[in-house]
Parts: structure tokens; C-alpha cells; sequence
């Protein structure tokens, strides 16, 4: 097809066609295994420079010790540290979770808060893991911007920007709050899948015709 002649227009024709590759909610494609928010937010905090695989081999045995943000604000760091070493910046992680737990707890009665603000204000919560739950466990607006969404959202010409505030800002004034979650998780899993980092797949990508960086080659028939 032509490409879009609108940012807008491109927007709307990139989520048609990546929800008909990638279907489902937020919810659904959500790689993280929890059960209810708090779990997310746990898992959220653990897959910060980790995988979601990595996280998802933790979480069992740390959710059966630690279920609710009542035991977990309790933990012993040293035991914490040991359930979620392989995650990688263990120590770390353990005084976020730790805190966050107490957070909740002290402030919100043991139950994680849906508004953004309020989640953001929690130890080790960025706006990043704040949309998440938002998005996912919560079914609200919120697109969350990693790495494979920077990347994705600059080559498809949706944003220019680096930092993921921005990145957020201007996709965000594109799309339809209700889309943006899954969005934002269906450009992560073709951002894994196809547009990789170093070596896109413009070959065999859906979105080549429309994204601007395509590097897909033309054939010449011979004269």
C-alpha cells in the first residue's frame, strides 16, 4: 500500500496490523506470569536488566513465600536475595522490593494503587514498570517504553525522541488510550521476533511498505 501520509494515519495502520500478527489484550500478552497486580509489580521490578524467562523461573518459589505485600515488606533481605539472585542486581532489586512492600503496606493498605502518581511514588517504581501495571493489571491507559519500543517507534517513524518520557508523550497523542498496553507489548514481541537490534528481518516484516527505515531490496527487472 501507499504509505500513510499522516504520522497519525501511519500510527493507526501500524496497531491494525500488529494486533492481527500479535492478538490479545494486555493482559494476555503479557509474558510475565502473575497472579494480580502486586505479583506483576514484583515481577516487573525483578525483570529490570533480566529476561522475562529468567523472572518467571524466580517468581514460583518467591510468590509461595511471599504472596502478599505483607510478607514480602517482612522478608529477610538475605533470604530475598538468595530467591532472585539470578536475575542480576540482586542487592538492589531486594531493597526495591523490600520498600516498595513497606510502601504499600504504610500507605495504600497492603493493596497496589492503579494511579499513576501513586505508583510511581513507590521504592524501585519507574514510570516504565508503573505503566505496566497499569495496563496490564489493571486494563488502564498506560504504554510503557523500553528499549524495543524506542527502537521500534524511531524506525517506523512514530517519534524521533530517546528518552522514553517523550517517546511516550508523542506516541501516546497517536493512538487511542485503549490500545496503548497492548501496543506497547506487541512492539516488544516484534522488536524480539523481527526488528532486532542489529540485523532487521525487513524480508519478511508486515510493516515494511509503510516504515521508513525498510530495508528491504528493490528488484529491477532487467532492460
Amino acid at each position: 500500500m501507499t504509505r500513510p501520509r499522516s504520522q497519525r494515519a501511519l500510527a493507526r495502520e501500524i496497531v491494525v496490523r500488529l494486533s492481527g500478527e500479535y492478538p490479545g489484550t494486555a493482559g494476555e500478552l503479557c509474558a510475565l506470569r502473575h497472579d494480580g497486580a502486586f505479583q506483576l509489580l514484583v515481577a516487573t521490578i525483578l525483570s529490570a536488566q533480566s529476561t522475562d524467562e529468567r523472572v518467571n523461573t524466580v517468581t514460583p518459589q518467591l510468590f509461595a513465600e511471599f504472596p502478599t505485600a505483607v510478607s514480602l515488606a517482612a522478608a529477610s533481605p538475605d533470604r530475598l536475595e538468595k530467591l532472585i539472585y539470578s536475575t542480576g542486581f540482586f542487592r538492589a532489586k531486594t531493597r526495591s522490593l523490600i520498600g516498595m512492600a513497606q510502601a504499600v503496606v504504610d500507605r495504600f493498605g497492603g493493596a497496589v494503587p492503579p494511579e499513576l502518581e501513586d505508583l510511581t511514588s513507590l521504592p524501585g517504581v519507574g514510570r516504565k514498570t508503573a505503566n505496566v501495571v497499569r495496563s496490564v493489571a489493571f486494563d488502564l491507559p498506560g504504554f510503557p517504553v523500553d528499549t524495543h519500543v524506542g527502537r521500534l517507534t524511531r524506525r517506523l517513524g512514530l517519534s524521533e525522541q530517546r528518552d522514553p518520557d517523550k517517546v511516550e508523550r508523542e506516541v501516546t497523542a497517536l493512538v487511542p488510550a485503549e490500545q496503548w498496553g497492548a501496543l506497547s507489548i506487541r512492539l516488544i514481541l516484534h522488536g524480539r521476533r523481527v526488528c532486532l537490534a542489529r540485523s532487521p528481518r525487513c524480508e519478511r516484516c508486515l510493516l515494511a511498505d509503510i516504515c521508513p527505515s525498510a530495508q528491504v531490496p528493490v528488484l529491477v527487472a532487467p532492460g
